[in-house]
């Protein structure tokens, strides 16, 4: 499964790098929700887990922060690396992997874009993310929607962690992509856990500038939810 979503990642990395910018679903939708739950990163040390092409990190560093990402795939890394010009530390590692090289208490904020819906057991991750934390250091998270994929998915056992795939079309070339589905629970329950309290949960709608590029998907996610984004406190 992680070496099917790696080919995935390595072959549609240079066209997402290329769409990033306007992509409807990253930029407007999912994007200004993340950041909204950020909030002011000025002065503050940032590790962006799945870091992608370097999207989050180039906002970030902008407005004053200093990010360390990693990706699973090697060729965001490199992309990565490039959109920021050597500003910002990136490396090559497993988001289900503990984080050996990173120091305990070192971080004020986590962001973990639509990513963790790739593992299918989030606990050792949370309880990496709360580690490199400060103590009242900030996790936020965005996910699928856990009631969109299970009509998506047309599951049968909402209740399980359900490996799933889907084809998607909207990178120049039709891509399999690989993802576990839960409950809301399970995405409750590895964060509450793990040393954090829930601070904030979001269903987001999303921001005018999406219509212009998509209007079918505008309409439906102004009523119906693909998305959840979540912020976590370290107790």
């Amino acid at each position: 499964m992680k070496e099917k979503i790696i080919a995935a990642y390595e072959e549609l990395a240079d066209s997402y790098d290329a769409l990033i910018e306007h992509k409807p679903h990253n930029a407007y939708y999912d994007r200004p929700n993340t950041l909204k739950l950020i909030g002011d990163a000025n002065g503050k040390n940032i590790l962006d887990a799945a870091c992608g092409p370097g999207k989050y990190a180039e906002i970030l560093l902008k407005q004053g922060a200093t990010v360390t990402g990693f990706d699973n795939s090697p060729r965001m890394v490199e992309l990565a690396k490039t959109r920021n010009k050597n500003d910002g530390e990136f490396f090559v590692h497993d988001l289900s992997a503990p984080l050996e090289m990173l120091k305990n208490e070192s971080f004020d904020t986590v962001v973990c874009a639509l990513a963790m819906h790739y593992l299918e057991d989030w606990n050792t991750s949370m309880q990496e993310f709360c580690r490199v934390l400060k103590p009242k250091g900030t996790l936020v998270i965005s996910v699928e929607h856990p009631f969109f994929e299970y009509l998506y998915f047309k599951s049968k056992k909402y209740f399980e962690v359900e490996a799933v795939k889907a084809t998607w079309g909207g990178f120049g070339k039709r891509i399999k992509m690989h993802s576990y589905r839960r409950p809301l629970i399970e995405c409750i329950k590895p964060i509450t856990n793990n040393g954090f309290y829930i601070d904030k949960l979001i269903e987001p709608k999303p921001v005018p500038e999406f219509e212009k590029y998509d209007q079918r998907h505008y309409k439906e996610l102004n009523t119906f939810p693909a998305f959840m984004h979540i912020r976590g406190i370290k107790k």
